[in-house]
């Protein structure tokens, strides 16, 4: 599915939330609900929502998106105190959650990788083996089509905020980028914590990068 084949005529502003607490202790988070931001977190959802406020102008046409995890929803706070909107009309919707990673959920990469070897693929940044009881990439970009094709006829320009692995998915949907080897979906490349990017007429361009990791 590319953005011409979502039916949607608008554009795409995607952003990956800030460092959360997780993040900052190399836990893994997936799609846990509360995992809030730390004030390097804070900091980077203040400059998307600057980055966005200078490009835009205040109080932008924009439909708020969001998946329903606190550390989106702060960050889109934020963006939206700068941009003028009320985040209070964001629309939440769980199929923008990150990848879910089972039984490794609050664990320590440290702690996993010890007990089976490596879990992240250095070349790619994604996962190079299943979480027990998660996600694969299959299931995510199943989801997250889904959620494209319910929301089709919403036209207009979206700012959607969500996650570091499942933000490459629907930015490889959008871009109509073709399955990446070993993992059989649209995959786009990492983009660090904070990031703001644009996605217009199934073209990428990065606005705004991050001060983050570009890790999960």
């Amino acid at each position: 599915m590319s953005l011409a084949d979502a039916g949607h005529s608008g554009r795409w502003y995607i952003c990956r939330h800030g460092e959360t607490v997780f993040n900052a202790a190399r836990r893994l988070q997936g799609d846990a609900a509360h995992t809030p931001l730390t004030r390097t977190g804070f900091a980077q959802a203040d400059a998307m929502g600057s980055a966005l406020a200078a490009r835009l102008g205040a109080a932008p046409a924009l439909t708020l998106w969001s998946s329903d995890t606190s550390r989106a929803l702060q960050t889109l706070a934020v963006i939206a105190e700068q941009c003028g909107l009320d985040w209070h009309e964001a629309q939440v919707d769980a199929r923008l959650n990150e990848i879910d990673v089972g039984e490794w959920g609050g664990r320590t990469y440290a702690d996993v990788t010890r007990e089976g070897g490596a879990i992240v693929d250095p070349a790619t940044g994604l996962f190079a083996r299943g979480a027990p009881g998660g996600e694969d990439y299959a299931d995510v970009a199943a989801r997250l089509a889904n959620w494209l094709a319910d929301t089709a006829m919403q036209d207009g320009d979206r700012l959607i905020v969500m996650h570091g692995m499942s933000s490459r998915v629907l930015r490889g949907l959008l871009t109509g980028l073709g399955p990446l080897d070993g993992y059989g979906v649209p995959i786009a490349p990492s983009l660090p914590q904070g990031t703001l990017s644009l996605v217009e007429q199934g073209r990428e361009t990065v606005l705004h990068t991050g001060s983050g990791t570009r890790a999960h």
